[in-house]
């Protein structure tokens, strides 16, 4: 009975991986290239791990389902990879490269299986096997460090909790699914299988009953994926952003709002908005914050005599709270204490 529970619930996780890898692949919407990765990663983690749990249980299945299987171990790491990079920068252009890279890595993996068959060549597949499970946790680390390195990007400059959470669940599941299989001949063969089913059912609970799975999905919001931004647009937008923030500081005016900023530029907040959340990585309130910050340290500095109530309000905010916040997430330290720093300067 109890190796029955195990097979079923092995089994149902790769099978129902499928069905959620098609749907990414071919029904979700909108279309973008960070779905279809994503649907492919879970078509080719789920036929990996349906590999392991029937020959687990019946180790008298087809050499070429094995094969199969194996193939689509070889594929989960760049998967993993090229998803994460086009779920955390939507606007790149990774298509060709992404494509070049997958087919590249398919045609190889095609001809090791046309040439070498598992069972004429035993001895040479355990050296494959072991090459494979190298190259799957290889991009494992290199997802890792992507993440780490665009951390501004998607984990600290971005708002969106939602996807944060769920790309970091993303990645952490899959680097557990590959520790179980590279660790499998020190725990059990079908630990991997069973990773998959708990990560996977985790994952999709999540997906269901979360009510914007437009903010799990994508890093920046809808209304972006289907209105690209030029990227000489948006530099241009951002330098007359800066040329009319900085004319008679305009920033320190504390009733300066998002409406006014896109009015002055003739354009509509929408592509204000954008063009700072995309182009900066940044929204309107830190943007004219970080110049009030950098205000605020000019007088702090230069007027020792004035209150922090005082540069609070001569800076544009309305209230000294938002002030201590601001120039906490702007410099790092509270402002007594990067008084404190120029006082023993």
């Amino acid at each position: 009975m109890n190796q029955q529970l195990l097979f079923f619930f092995s089994a149902l996780g790769a099978f129902n991986g499928l069905l959620v890898g098609l749907y990414f692949i071919f029904l979700t919407k909108p279309k973008h290239l960070s779905n279809t990765l994503l649907g492919a990663l879970f078509l080719a983690l789920s036929v990996r791990v349906g590999k392991s749990v029937f020959f687990y249980f019946y180790d008298s299945i087809a050499d070429g389902y094995i094969q199969f299987g194996l193939f689509a171990c070889w594929l989960i790491g760049p998967f993993l990879f090229y998803y994460v990079r086009s779920a955390i920068n939507p606007k790149s252009t990774l298509a060709k490269e992404t494509t070049l890279v997958l087919l590249l890595l398919s045609v190889f993996g095609i001809v090791i299986n046309l040439l070498f068959s598992w069972s004429g060549y035993p001895n040479l597949w355990n050296y494959f096997i072991k090459f494979i499970y190298l190259q799957w946790l290889a991009f494992v680390i290199l997802t890792g460090w992507l993440l780490y390195k665009y951390r501004n990007r998607w984990l600290v400059g971005s708002k969106n909790k939602p996807f944060k959470l769920w790309l970091s669940s993303i990645y952490f599941g899959n680097f557990i699914i590959c520790i179980a299989f590279n660790t499998g001949n020190y725990t059990s063969y079908i630990v991997g299988a069973l990773s998959f089913s708990f990560v996977f059912y985790a994952l999709i609970l999540f997906l269901t009953f979360h009510k914007r799975r437009d903010e799990l999905l994508f890093l920046a919001a809808r209304k972006y994926l289907s209105n690209k931004l030029d990227t000489k647009e948006a530099q241009e937008l951002s330098i007359k952003l800066e040329s009319i923030l900085k004319k008679d500081n305009l920033f320190l005016d504390s009733n300066l709002s998002l409406d006014r900023v896109a009015k002055l530029l003739n354009v509509n907040r929408g592509k204000v908005s954008q063009t700072l959340n995309e182009y900066r990585q940044t929204n309107f309130n830190d943007f004219i914050n970080a110049y009030r910050i950098q205000e605020a340290k000019v007088m702090i500095k230069n007027k020792s005599e004035y209150t922090f109530e005082a540069i609070a309000v001569d800076c544009g905010f309305n209230s000294k709270s938002t002030f201590y916040t601001a120039f906490k997430k702007h410099s790092g330290m509270t402002p007594a204490k990067f008084r404190n720093q120029i006082l023993e300067a």
